[in-house]
């Protein structure tokens, strides 16, 4: 197959309709405009069949958008190549001002053919199906701390204070139904926000067991297991990377990680001066909030607590020595930058960022199933 037989594709997709351009190899090609198709499977049939059919190998390129990856595994299916690119990562001219479809996908044909964008990785339908499940328990997590503060403030507004240890254990919800008030009303809404902390707290333990029963049949599960060794890395911080940045071992580097987590400096360099910044926060913002999350476990001391001893009984013991190691090797990098004065937050990015190499490259050791 020779290269000038290639076509490249751009295309603009929405919900109701794709708009497409496409453009030939040869030299000096002009982009021919195609207009708009429908969104559907028999749509893009009729498309490869309406293309020139003296070019046989067909490159089809589009941004990420909220209508998903089906049109990239439905394309790579029948035999095509397909890219999916951030907009983020799409050149643009700084006084562009005008925006159609039709200048949208040109474009994406014509960069697509000059090599000037940049793929994303597109999950398996499993990975995929992984990541919406971590992302639904993160957003029935965020709902419930919602409504815990909705109450606590309804609380406090009533002068009602909880002397129990545990304020949303069982105890205490019984306990918020006895609450009486002028009105019938303070009654009423107090126990719909009793109400909402149980719904949102059943939902995620129910999100939670059918996560864990998913990955037990997932092909990245051992690295799931793998990164669990880790102080702070707990089973939902380690799915919730995985799922988010799929097989880490695909990455040539630890930098190249670093990278796509935005977890490395900005800088604005002129001539002589160069003048470092905050954290780029560019690609992955679920798995970077994970990793942050887990990072500031390692301000105390080094220690092995009951559930991290429980996770490392069931690692082999190189993995375990390696494992105090690292820990030893943090949590005195945290002790002696905030020794220095820098803010607890940069102390927690550097710590993620260190924390990221590591599972780099305890991906690289670990076995994955195809």
């Amino acid at each position: 197959m020779t290269q000038s037989s290639t076509l490249y594709v751009g295309m603009e997709v929405h919900k109701e309709s794709i708009a497409v351009a496409y453009v030939a190899n040869a030299y000096q090609a002009e982009v021919i405009y195609l207009g708009a198709i429908g969104p559907r499977q028999c749509d893009i049939d009729m498309l490869i069949r309406k293309l020139p059919s003296k070019s046989h190998h067909l490159v089809f390129v589009y941004d990420a958008g909220p209508c998903g990856d089906w049109l990239s595994c439905y394309l790579t299916k029948k035999g095509h190549i397909c890219w999916v690119v951030a907009p983020s990562l799409i050149p643009k001219k700084a006084g562009a001002r005008v925006n159609t479809d039709r200048r949208d996908a040109i474009p994406l044909a014509r960069l697509r053919r000059a090599g000037d964008l940049t793929p994303v990785d597109v999950p398996p339908v499993a990975d995929d199906a992984i990541r919406d499940r971590s992302r639904a328990r993160e957003d029935a997590l965020r709902e419930l701390k919602t409504a815990k503060h909705r109450l606590k403030a309804f609380l406090l507004r009533h002068d009602l204070r909880s002397t129990g240890r545990a304020p949303w254990g069982p105890a205490p919800r019984r306990g918020l139904g006895e609450v009486v008030g002028p009105t019938p009303a303070p009654h009423i809404v107090c126990q719909a926000y009793v109400r909402a902390v149980t719904e949102h707290s059943e939902r995620r333990g129910r999100l939670e067991q059918a996560l864990q029963a998913q990955v037990h049949t997932w092909r990245l599960r051992p690295v799931v297991d793998a990164l669990q060794a880790r102080r702070g890395v707990q089973f939902p911080v380690a799915v919730t990377i995985v799922a988010e940045l799929g097989d880490l071992s695909r990455v040539d580097k630890p930098s190249q990680l670093m990278s796509s987590l935005g977890l490395t400096p900005s800088a604005s360099s002129t001539g002589a001066h160069r003048r470092p910044g905050a954290m780029t926060k560019t690609g992955h913002a679920h798995a970077r909030r994970a990793l942050i999350e887990g990072a500031w476990a390692y301000r105390d001391p080094a220690n092995v607590r009951r559930h991290l001893q429980w996770r490392l009984d069931q690692r082999p013991k190189p993995l375990q020595d390696i494992s105090w190691k690292a820990q030893v090797r943090r949590c005195t990098r945290s002790r002696h930058l905030m020794a220095r004065g820098t803010h607890p937050h940069r102390v927690g990015v550097a710590i993620a960022r260190d924390l990221s190499a590591l599972m780099w490259a305890m991906a690289q050791q670990v076995p994955v199933t195809s």
